[in-house]
């Protein structure tokens, strides 16, 4: 979220998020009907009271596919008592992607996947494939300067090489 918008945004308790992924187009309609309806199940299920906005686009089009982004809003006014608005943004921001997984999308399309979309790493690619990029990150980059703590699992690798050796 833009942040001056975000600064508005929170005075009246409302936080806002996009996310985008890339799908073949027989899996777009699907996507696209199945993550806007989990974001608003999600804000059911932990007790958001008023109805999330919840929408989507198409960016971009390819012969194989679509980049699609979508956005939900949601009002974290009169929550349920003792409830932490970040954590069930967390929630249900965890939950869109995840059904965006299951819906055939990718993990992104262009913002690629750093610390947040981490933990869905080997879903996406398997464990040879995640592998395969420890590897190539050991080789090129031994001392970990670039990116640490990015995209490849911390299970796969000592604490040490994680730490950033600049």
């Amino acid at each position: 979220m833009i942040a001056y918008l975000r600064d508005i945004g929170l005075d009246y308790r409302i936080v806002a998020e996009s996310f985008e992924t890339s799908v073949p187009w027989d899996r777009v309609i699907d996507l696209c009907r199945n993550v806007k309806k989990r974001i608003i199940t999600e804000c059911e299920k932990h007790g958001v009271k008023y109805p999330p906005f919840s929408s989507c686009r198409v960016t971009q089009t390819y012969d194989a596919g679509a980049c699609i982004y979508f956005y939900f809003v949601m009002n974290y006014n009169d929550i349920r008592p003792g409830s932490d608005p970040v954590h069930i943004y967390e929630l249900v921001e965890q939950a869109a992607r995840e059904e965006v997984l299951a819906n055939g999308g990718s993990l992104s399309h262009h913002h690629g996947i750093g610390k947040i979309r981490t933990k869905w790493i080997k879903q996406a690619v398997s464990n040879l494939g995640v592998g395969t990029m420890v590897s190539i990150k050991q080789y090129l980059d031994p001392n970990n300067i670039f990116g640490s703590k990015n995209l490849i699992p911390e299970s796969t690798e000592s604490e040490e090489h994680l730490k950033a050796k600049l």
